[in-house]
C-alpha cells in the first residue's frame, strides 16, 4: 500500500549513498572527503524556502557532513547513530512532530526500519533492493547524483507546490 507524501513536513536524509555517492576518501590523519551534489543542495535550499525542514540521521560521523549541513541549514543532524529508529524517535519528540509528517530517504539496510516507520519513504535508484522494496517512491537518479533534488521535486509535486516553487525563479 502506497502512503500519502503530501503531508510531509520534515525530510530525514541518510548521507552515504543518499547525499553522497557513497564513496569515502581517507586522507592523512583520518581526514575524510565526501562528494556532495550541488543540485541536491539547491533542492534542499528550495525545500527550506518553501517552509519545510530537513534533518540528517547517519551511522557514520564526519566533519564533511557537519560542514555541508551547516552550509544548507540542515538541523537537526545526528551522526554516529547506532540505532536510527531510536534517533528518529528522539528527533521527532524534540521537534514535536509525528512520524506521518516525515519522509525518510535511505539507500541501504540500516535505513529500512525508519523508512517503514515514516509517513513516506524514498530510495535512490541505486539503493539496495530490500531498501527499494520499503520505499513509496524510487528516484531515477542515483544517490549523490541528484536523487535528493528529484525527491524534493516529487514531494513538492505531491503537495501541489511546484508552480509556487518555480515562481521564485521564473
Amino acid at each position: 500500500m502506497k502512503r500519502d507524501g503530501s503531508r510531509i513536513e520534515l525530510l530525514v536524509l541518510d548521507v552515504d549513498g543518499v547525499l553522497s555517492d557513497g564513496s569515502i576518501i581517507h586522507g592523512p590523519e583520518g581526514f575524510e572527503l565526501k562528494r556532495f551534489n550541488t543540485k541536491d543542495g539547491f533542492g534542499l535550499n528550495l525545500w527550506k524556502q518553501m517552509g519545510f525542514r530537513s534533518a540528517i540521521i547517519t551511522g557514520r560521523s564526519s566533519q564533511a557532513v557537519t560542514t555541508r549541513a551547516r552550509e544548507l541549514g540542515i538541523d537537526p543532524v545526528v551522526q554516529g547513530s547506532k540505532d536510527k529508529a531510536k534517533s528518529l524517535g528522539s528527533m521527532l519528540e524534540a521537534l514535536h512532530l509525528t512520524a506521518d509528517k516525515v519522509c525518510v530517504i535511505g539507500d541501504d539496510w540500516p535505513d529500512i526500519r525508519i523508512m517503514r516507520g515514516a509517513g513516506y519513504a524514498i530510495a535512490p535508484s541505486d539503493a539496495a533492493q530490500e531498501t527499494i522494496a520499503a520505499a513509496d517512491h524510487v528516484t531515477r537518479n542515483r544517490g549523490g547524483h541528484g536523487a535528493v533534488r528529484e525527491a524534493i521535486e516529487h514531494l513538492l509535486s505531491l503537495k501541489g507546490l511546484m508552480e509556487r516553487a518555480l515562481a521564485h525563479y521564473d
